[in-house]
């Protein structure tokens, strides 16, 4: 079963509905009982870094339940958006650490008088590890739905998946072993996040 963790940040009815789209039934839950559960994890997030780590940090065992899942049972998770950023070290938005699954760190967009920060609308991936389950099928002219002012910097570029440039390049999916994330909103970005979405339900514990 997959579970979306619901920790009051995300765009939960959508992903609800673009996995029941492919055939997905999925748990909806905060509740570190039913994490243990899991057999997958999604990690949404709409909002600040430092909201999200400390709604996570202030529900009884989740932290703990995460980490168990992730770094011990290592079953597959991914993180959306926001949920990409908390599985880095940490932040330039906030000062509390993020998950520390992934080495890197969470950037501002540098200001620049051409490109608008949020960056928001469809945007171009580009292939670097096309090794990964997650991006199977997936083509360098894919778009994708995003919305975010601050983006993922990486420290080992093994990890990096994808890459999209807004006025720099920055990394657009992600991968550790068992460690997921995407940038942009699969959930709004049609047949191409739902190829995304699919590829994830298929990965084998």
């Amino acid at each position: 079963m997959i579970t979306i963790l619901d920790y009051g940040l995300g765009n939960i009815g959508s992903l609800k509905n673009m996995f029941k789209r492919i055939r997905q039934n999925v748990n909806i839950t905060s509740n570190p009982s039913e994490i243990i559960k899991s057999t997958k994890i999604v990690i949404p997030g709409v909002g600040s870094f430092d909201e999200a780590m400390n709604s996570i940090n202030n529900i009884e065992g989740l932290r703990e339940a995460l980490n168990l899942k992730a770094l011990h049972h290592k079953i597959p998770i991914l993180g959306v958006c926001l949920g990409m950023q908390l599985l880095t070290h940490k932040s330039e938005e906030g000062t509390l650490d993020g998950l520390k699954w992934i080495p890197g760190e969470t950037k501002k967009f540098p200001k620049s008088s051409k490109f608008k920060i949020p960056h928001m609308g469809w945007n171009e991936v580009s292939l670097r590890n096309s090794k990964s389950k997650l991006i199977e099928n997936i083509k360098h002219d894919d778009r994708y739905y995003f919305v975010h002012s601050y983006y993922v910097k990486v420290h080992n570029e093994n990890h990096s998946l994808l890459k999209t440039k807004h006025n720099i390049e920055f990394d657009s999916a992600i991968n550790k072993d068992n460690l997921y994330g995407v940038q942009f909103h699969p959930e709004k970005s049609h047949k191409y996040g739902m190829k995304i979405l699919k590829n994830f339900s298929e990965i084998s514990c």
